[in-house]
């Protein structure tokens, strides 16, 4: 018993502030601005002018979709927030967002969706698996 006496008392608590854990974006955020200062708006317009919409076929209906390689980092932390409805004001055309609205689809079906849309633009949005390893075994010293 003396002995868990003795490591009781030398164990001493540590003076540090606790650690900050990073927090995600609210979930009140504006979608037609980024932290920048950009207006989402006024970059879907230039995307339209520049033809940058592929199209994809969204619970039977080809709608037009910015592909993942524009997409900014703000509009993929509103679609791992679950806040579907602002990401797609951002990343479908204009023209086919009241489409969007009225098809009114699953979680499922836009993720289909989007999958296709990242197969049109030859952009998967799999893992990265990194670099093979080498077949040659490497000789041990």
């Amino acid at each position: 018993m003396a002995a868990n006496a003795r490591t009781a008392a030398r164990k001493k608590t540590s003076t540090q502030p606790p650690r900050k854990t990073t927090v995600p974006a609210p979930q009140g955020v504006e979608p037609e601005q980024d932290r920048d200062g950009d207006d989402g708006a006024a970059e879907a317009q230039e995307d339209e002018a520049e033809g940058r919409y592929v199209t994809a076929v969204l619970v039977g209906e080809e709608v037009q979709v910015l592909p993942p390689t524009v997409w900014r980092q703000s509009w993929n932390r509103l679609l791992n927030a679950g806040q579907i409805d602002a990401f797609a004001e951002l990343v479908l055309h204009p023209d086919d967002l009241d489409l969007y609205f009225e098809l009114d689809p699953t979680n499922e079906e836009f993720g289909e969706f989007i999958g296709e849309a990242s197969e049109q633009a030859t952009e998967s949005l799999g893992k990265s698996h990194g670099p093979n390893r080498s077949t040659r075994r490497m000789r041990r010293r």
